[in-house]
C-alpha cells in the first residue's frame, strides 16, 4: 500500500478549484444568460480566456443557436527545486431555442472581455417561445 502526502497547499489549492468555474468546465456547462433588448434576442456567454474565431462555433439547427466552444489552458509554476504542470480542457455545449420567424441570416455575434455575446433579430410582433412545462412528482 503506497501513500500519498500532501502539503496543506496543495490541498486547500484542490478544493478551491473543485468549488470554482473549473466545476462547471467538467460538467461541460457554459453559463448564459437571455434578454430581450430592442427587439433583439441577446444571448450572452461567459468565455474568457478563448480566441473566438479558432475555438467557437455559433450555428442554427432545427430552430436552436447552437454555441460550441472549446478551451484548452496550461499552466506552470517552476521553483528553483520543484516543477508544476497543469491542463485544463473543456468543450462546451448550449442550445437556446429560437421564437418562430427569426431571419437567422442577421444574427451577429461578438466577443469583448471574455465574453460572448450574440444577438438575434426578432422584428416586431415576435416574442421569445415561452413553455411552461410541468413538473409532476412521483
Amino acid at each position: 500500500m503506497s501513500l500519498v502526502v500532501r502539503e496543506r497547499g496543495d490541498l486547500m489549492d484542490t478544493f478551491r478549484r473543485f468549488l470554482s468555474s473549473q466545476w462547471d468546465e467538467a460538467a461541460g456547462w457554459l453559463r448564459v444568460e437571455e434578454l430581450v433588448q430592442d427587439d433583439n434576442l441577446v444571448v450572452r456567454a461567459e468565455l474568457p480566456g478563448i480566441d473566438p474565431e479558432k475555438d467557437v462555433d455559433i450555428s442554427v439547427v432545427n430552430g436552436a443557436l447552437v454555441i460550441r466552444a472549446e478551451k484548452q489552458e496550461k499552466s506552470e509554476e517552476k521553483d528553483d527545486d520543484s516543477y508544476r504542470s497543469e491542463f485544463h480542457y473543456g468543450s462546451f455545449v448550449r442550445e437556446i431555442a429560437l421564437p418562430a420567424g427569426v431571419e437567422e441570416s442577421k444574427i451577429a455575434a461578438t466577443y469583448r472581455d471574455g465574453v460572448l455575446e450574440v444577438r438575434v433579430p426578432m422584428g416586431e410582433g415576435i416574442e421569445p417561445a415561452k413553455v411552461k412545462i410541468p413538473i409532476s412528482r412521483s
